[in-house]
């Protein structure tokens, strides 16, 4: 089981708000950062320091394995 520390969801949330910024009046974030912020929020809150990839949603697991693509020097999918 791969365990995801909190600055690395931080990072991948970063990722994604600097090539997705933020828009409209609302300052919406794009859905890959929207995604991974949920799981973010809630270790914030549980003051907890990793987190399961198998917790992830779908959708947030889907932008963190694009994120670490990235990171690895391969094309996101």
């Amino acid at each position: 089981m791969s365990m995801i520390s909190l600055p690395e969801l931080e990072a991948a949330i970063n990722y994604w708000r600097a090539r997705s910024p933020s828009t409209g009046e609302d300052l919406k974030l794009c859905p890959q950062a929207a995604a991974l912020a949920v799981p973010y929020a809630g270790m914030i809150v549980a003051r907890a320091h990793d987190l399961s990839l198998d917790a992830l949603a779908p959708d947030a697991r889907d932008a963190y394995a694009a994120w670490l693509s990235v990171q690895s020097g391969k094309p996101p999918a």
